[in-house]
């Protein structure tokens, strides 16, 4: 998990705080910095199918969001980010994920975006030409039907990205957050207070 040379068969050996601790210090010493990376063309074709066929199973009437097309680009944008993210951390570790399974129903999970070892990761991305319009943030869902449950877990690890729409398929990853870490704003969009919460780029530190 923290490098080459490293046997994670070790980790099953320490306790949740030490992995807690030692996963702190890893990035802290590896990604400290926005990497920039480009998304491998069959991964951009796995997104866009797979954001194709999930539109069909998602509802998100609650938050004020009716637009298919908008519907189908987000979960587009999210496997981008996702795939960008994974790049990343793959310099450093073994990941697994993103997750291209399409789920109905109940069977739909709040399971985090990318593992490293057991460790999960929530990935979120946003486009650089929304960014341009609204501030370069990214949105986390917090209204009363719909909740992300990465919200109530302060000590979970949160990767943002910038897809740069502008220049396809470059993304620039951010190096990963604590929730705890975070400041949480309203969005520009007065429709979508009381829905979503948002992370503002520049309050992040690092």
């Amino acid at each position: 998990m923290f490098g080459r040379g490293f046997d994670s068969r070790r980790l099953h050996n320490l306790k949740p705080q030490t992995i807690l601790i030692l996963f702190v210090v890893f990035f802290m010493n590896f990604f400290t910095n926005i990497e920039c990376v480009n998304i491998p063309l069959e991964s951009v074709r796995k997104a866009a199918i797979f954001s194709k066929e999930v539109t069909a199973t998602t509802n998100y009437s609650d938050t004020n969001q009716f637009s298919i097309a908008k519907i189908k680009d987000d979960h587009f944008i999210s496997k981008l980010g996702e795939e960008a993210a994974k790049i990343v951390l793959a310099k450093y570790t073994l990941v697994t994920g993103p997750d291209y399974n399409i789920y109905l129903g109940k069977e739909k999970s709040w399971e985090d975006d990318l593992y490293v070892d057991e460790t999960g990761i929530a990935v979120k991305t946003q486009r650089k030409t929304a960014a341009q319009k609204f501030g370069l943030s990214w949105t986390f869902q917090c209204g009363n039907f719909r909740r992300d449950v990465i919200l109530d877990k302060p000590e979970a690890w949160v990767i943002f990205v910038e897809y740069n729409d502008l220049h396809p398929y470059n993304c620039n990853v951010y190096p990963p957050f604590q929730i705890k870490e975070l400041s949480f704003g309203e969005p520009k969009l007065s429709k979508l207070r009381g829905h979503k919460k948002v992370v503002y780029a520049d309050t992040l530190k690092f």
